[in-house]
């Protein structure tokens, strides 16, 4: 099974970098992340935020495999449990289907992106950088993936 981390802007700071890495590398063969950024829009060509998240869905739609489960992070989705998150993960595996979880730009995911998904994922109530975001998800990915083959990385 693929997890693959669609996520708008790029340029991220080197300890985003290095923290989402860390947590990528630590993932087995079987059960990888990937990052794919996605191009973020200008914000300095006078388009609208509707008009700029309106670019940005048509780049993350082209850059989505057609037959991974998809699931957006927006913060009106739901919130699971790590143990839920696992739960999840276990049948996602049972279906031998790549994963894609989108994470959207400065001003979100259009509606369009939200509605195409399978799933609205939020992993907090606050208000959260969209680079912090991807190493927060590797990791509780990876605390999951440990969860699921009894690794001691998760305590309870």
């Amino acid at each position: 099974m693929k997890l693959l981390i669609l996520a708008v802007g790029n340029k991220m700071p080197s300890w985003i970098t290095e923290g989402f890495n860390e947590y990528a590398k630590r993932m087995p063969r079987e059960t990888t992340i990937s990052l794919v950024e996605i191009k973020p829009e200008a914000r300095n060509s006078g388009k609208t935020p509707a008009q700029i998240m309106e670019a940005e869905a048509q780049r993350i739609k082209a850059a989505l495999p057609a037959s991974a489960l998809c699931i957006a992070l927006d913060e009106h989705g739901t919130t699971p449990t790590t143990k839920q998150l696992t739960r999840q993960m276990q049948d996602w595996m049972r279906q031998g289907r790549d994963v894609a979880f989108i994470i959207g730009g400065a001003d979100g995911l259009h509606e369009s992106v939200k509605q195409q998904a399978q799933q609205l994922l939020a992993l907090s109530a606050f208000t959260l950088p969209h680079g912090m975001v991807r190493v927060l998800l590797a990791e509780q990915l990876y605390r999951a993936h440990s969860l699921m083959h009894n690794h001691p990385y998760h305590r309870e």
